[in-house]
């Protein structure tokens, strides 16, 4: 738990952290209400969030406009209730995490876009059983 607040604090990773961990976040802020505090964060930030990931979230009511890509390193030393790789292969030995998941979910950058949506669902079906896990 977070220090101070009860909150659990959830951190997803990806690499370049503008896909994938984007939309995890904004899942578990959705779904996971003042119980959870969502984060994302990747090893080599793209400086942005895809536009893709924009467009499909927007279709689910979710804004991502306001996400920024941020560095790993901002969460160096942190105390993580659960970090979450997304199949991306980074890792993130900085963040001190009390339970890690590698959940493997694929790249949907170059996928057409009903893969896309099916990454994105796939990834709502993860983040709601996550949740659910840290109650």
């Amino acid at each position: 738990m977070s220090k101070g607040t009860g909150k659990k604090r959830v951190l997803f990773v990806c690499v370049e952290n503008s896909n994938r961990s984007q939309m995890a976040e904004a899942f578990a802020r959705i779904h996971g209400g003042d119980s959870v505090e969502a984060a994302s964060a990747g090893s080599r930030p793209s400086g942005r969030v895809n536009p893709r990931a924009i467009e499909f979230m927007r279709e689910v009511g979710y804004d991502l406009t306001a996400h920024t890509s941020k560095s790993l390193d901002e969460f160096n030393g942190k105390d993580i209730t659960v970090a979450v790789t997304m199949g991306c292969g980074d890792a993130c030995p900085l963040v001190r995490a009390e339970r890690r998941e590698e959940w493997n979910i694929p790249d949907p950058k170059d996928m057409p876009p009903e893969g896309y949506r099916k990454v994105r669902d796939l990834i709502e079906q993860k983040v709601k059983g996550l949740l659910a896990s840290l109650v």
